[in-house]
């Protein structure tokens, strides 16, 4: 563990344990959401990577224009 780590856990254990439960809540709720991000995004880089081939053919046959953040 490292020790930034190891110094937060220090300063939640002087926390209520309401506040403890709270913070460890959302800590593994975080986790989970990146994790599962990390498994629809692997099981979408081949799907990805066919998109961004198909944008780089648009725009080297010229059908795409330069966006004017002005008008967006």
């Amino acid at each position: 563990m490292s020790k930034l780590l190891e110094e937060v856990f220090a300063k939640l254990a002087d926390l209520p344990e309401a506040d403890q439960d709270s913070i460890a809540t959302w800590l593994l709720a975080e986790l989970d959401s990146e994790r599962q991000w990390e498994t629809l995004f692997s099981e979408s880089r081949e799907a990805l990577g066919g998109l961004a081939d198909e944008a780089l053919a648009e725009h080297e046959r010229g059908h795409t224009k330069e966006l004017d953040s002005d008008t967006l």
